[in-house]
C-alpha cells in the first residue's frame, strides 16, 4: 500500500492532528508478512501503522488479543484504531528498545529487564482456565502433538535439508524418529495455559524500565515452559546458565522442581527446532539472509538440550557434526 493512501487513511480516522504534519516512515521488522510504519503526528506524538494480510489467520486476532491482554492489565500496545476491511491497525508506539537492543548491557542491567518481561508473561500464564476458554474462540490452533511435529518437521526441511544439506533419507530417518514422536505426544498431554508462542527479546519492548509484550497474535493454548524456553535460549542473545537459573528462580518463585525443568528441555528442543526451520525458510526461500547468523548458534543450543535428553543420542551426535 503506497504512503500516500496511508497518509489518507490515517487523516481520516484520526482528524484531530495537523494535516501538514503527519510524515509516515516505514520500519524493517524482522522476517513478518506485516507492514510496519511509524505515523509522526506532530512533534509529541507517534503511533504505529500496522498493514497485515487479512488472508493469514493469525493475523485477525492481534487487536483482540491486544485488547484482551489489556482487559487483564498485562502490557502490550494500546490499539487506537482498526480498519478491518483494509487490514490497518494504529496503535500505541512504546518507542524502538526492545531487549535484543540491550544485550550488550551488563548483567545487572539486564536482569531487571528480563525480570519484567517474566513477570508479564506469567500474568497470562497464570490467568484461570475459564478465562482461556472465553478467549480461544479468537485464538489459533492449540499446541497439541500435530503442531509439536510440524515444528519438527519445519526444522527437518528447512534447516537439516535446505540449509546443511543433509542426504534427503538421512533426514527422513530423522524425522521418522519414534521418540520425537513421543515427546510430541507426551507434551500435548500436559496441562495448558495461554503462552505467547514467540516470546524472545525482539518482540519484548521496554520501556521507563517495564516490559511491553508484541507481536502475539500467535498466542494460543500451550506450556508456560513454551515461552520460557523461547526467551531462555534466545538465539539473539547470550545468556549463561547461571543466568538461565537465575531468571527460573525469578518467575517460579523457588528452585523448579525436576518434573519442570524435563518440561524446559523438551519445550527448548522444540522452540530451538522451530526456530532453526524458520531461520532456514525465511533466510533461504523468503530472501531475509539476516537470519541465516544465527543458526550456528541455535545449532550449539539443541545440541546441549539433546545431549541432556534420553534416546536422542544419534540425533544428538548428527548436531554435534553441524558445528
Amino acid at each position: 500500500m503506497k504512503t500516500e493512501l496511508l497518509l489518507h487513511q490515517t487523516r481520516l480516522h484520526f482528524p484531530r492532528f495537523d494535516v501538514d504534519e503527519i510524515k509516515i516512515t516505514p520500519i524493517e521488522k524482522g522476517g513478518s508478512d506485516r507492514k510496519f510504519y511509524r505515523v509522526r503526528c506532530s512533534s509529541e506524538q507517534s503511533l504505529i501503522l500496522v498493514k497485515y494480510n487479512r488472508d493469514r489467520e493469525e493475523n485477525r486476532h492481534y487487536v483482540e488479543i491486544a485488547q484482551f491482554l489489556e482487559e487483564h492489565e498485562i502490557r502490550a500496545p494500546r490499539i487506537y484504531y482498526h480498519a478491518a476491511d483494509e487490514g490497518l491497525i494504529w496503535l500505541e508506539d512504546l518507542g524502538e528498545s526492545d531487549l535484543f537492543s540491550y544485550r550488550s548491557e551488563s548483567w545487572l542491567v539486564r536482569r531487571a529487564f528480563y525480570e519484567s518481561a517474566l513477570d508479564e508473561v506469567r500474568k497470562l500464564h497464570q490467568l484461570p482456565e475459564s478465562v482461556c476458554i472465553e478467549m480461544h474462540q479468537h485464538l489459533p490452533a492449540e499446541f497439541n502433538a500435530a503442531l509439536y511435529l510440524w515444528e519438527q518437521t519445519y526444522f527437518f526441511e528447512n534447516c537439516l535439508g535446505r540449509y546443511f544439506k543433509i542426504d534427503q533419507a538421512a533426514v527422513d530417518n530423522f524425522a521418522g524418529s519414534p521418540v520425537l514422536r513421543q515427546i510430541a505426544e507426551d507434551l500435548a498431554q500436559r496441562q495448558r495455559v495461554l503462552v505467547h508462542r514467540d516470546f524472545q527479546s525482539q518482540n519484548i519492548l521496554m520501556r521507563n524500565g517495564h516490559a511491553y509484550l508484541i507481536d502475539f497474535q500467535g498466542m494460543r493454548p500451550g506450556l508456560a515452559q513454551y515461552d520460557l524456553a523461547s526467551l531462555l535460549y534466545d538465539p539473539y542473545v547470550d545468556l549463561t546458565g547461571p543466568e538461565r537459573n537465575e531468571l527460573l528462580e525469578h518467575y517460579c518463585g523457588q528452585k523448579p522442581d525436576a518434573d519442570f525443568l524435563e518440561t524446559l528441555r523438551l519445550c527448548a528442543m522444540q522452540r530451538l527446532m522451530q526456530a532453526l526451520g524458520a531461520y532456514g525458510f525465511l533466510g533461504l526461500v523468503k530472501g531475509h539472509k539476516q537470519f541465516l547468523q544465527y543458526i550456528p548458534k541455535a545449532v550449539n543450543s539443541l545440541c546441549e538440550v539433546v545431549a541432556r535428553i534420553d534416546g536422542l543420542e544419534l540425533f544428538g551426535n548428527l548436531l554435534s557434526g553441524l558445528h
